[in-house]
């Protein structure tokens, strides 16, 4: 009778083991899924931050765009100012020397 006990308390003993290391390779594979859905967080982190460097970097690039533009829309808006006041000039300028040779009863210019 003796033996028998033994051998009961050995048998618990190796179910105990055999739990125990199934148990143990059952939180390795925890720990490898909560080590994935944390690499996961940092990457899905890393992206929402890069996703905001994107939209800074394009409302700054939209800004200075606009800026160029604007002073594009300028500089030609004077040279049109200027081309076109200068043609006005000109033409008056063409009209005032007729009127003074006619004046002056001068032979007419050949046009060019």
């Amino acid at each position: 009778m003796t033996e028998e006990p033994q051998n009961l308390v050995l048998a618990l003993l190796r179910e105990m083991r055999a739990e125990m290391a199934d148990m143990r390779a059952e939180m390795a594979d925890v720990r490898a899924e909560m080590a994935t859905k944390s690499e996961l967080a940092d990457l899905r982190s890393e992206v929402h931050s890069l996703r905001a460097d994107v939209a800074s970097d394009l409302l700054t690039v939209e800004k200075r765009l606009a800026d160029q533009i604007v002073g594009l829309r300028r500089a030609v808006m004077e040279y049109h100012s200027s081309a076109v006041g200068h043609g006005a000039l000109i033409s008056e300028l063409e009209e005032r020397v007729r009127r003074v040779e006619e004046h002056l009863k001068l032979p007419p210019r050949d046009a060019h």
